[in-house]
């Protein structure tokens, strides 16, 4: 049987990403304010600012840590682990 490669990344090491469709986390660009306080939080660069509201980016190093949903003034970010998680598995915890 063959095994499919590990997705790593070298800014992220101990971490594997499997996959997902990241349903689990959105933003509503509608209550936005574009603070950028999800930019500045996530250390996988998943946001960005574009037309003055947050928008995702790439969720593809996504580690759902759920900051970007804790520091958003808004509510304009909705997130939920998702079940058996689908966007990384760590070594370490």
């Amino acid at each position: 049987m063959k095994t499919k490669p590990v997705r790593t990344s070298r800014d992220f090491p101990g971490v594997e990403w499997v996959e997902g469709d990241g349903s689990f986390i959105s933003v509503e660009t509608d209550a936005c304010t574009g603070c950028g306080n999800c930019v500045k939080v996530c250390l996988a660069g998943c946001f960005e600012i574009v037309q003055g509201k947050a928008r995702i980016r790439n969720l593809d190093l996504c580690m759902e840590c759920g900051s970007c949903w804790y520091v958003c003034p808004d509510e304009a970010i909705s997130f939920s682990w998702p079940k058996g998680g689908t966007g990384f598995r760590t070594r370490w915890g």
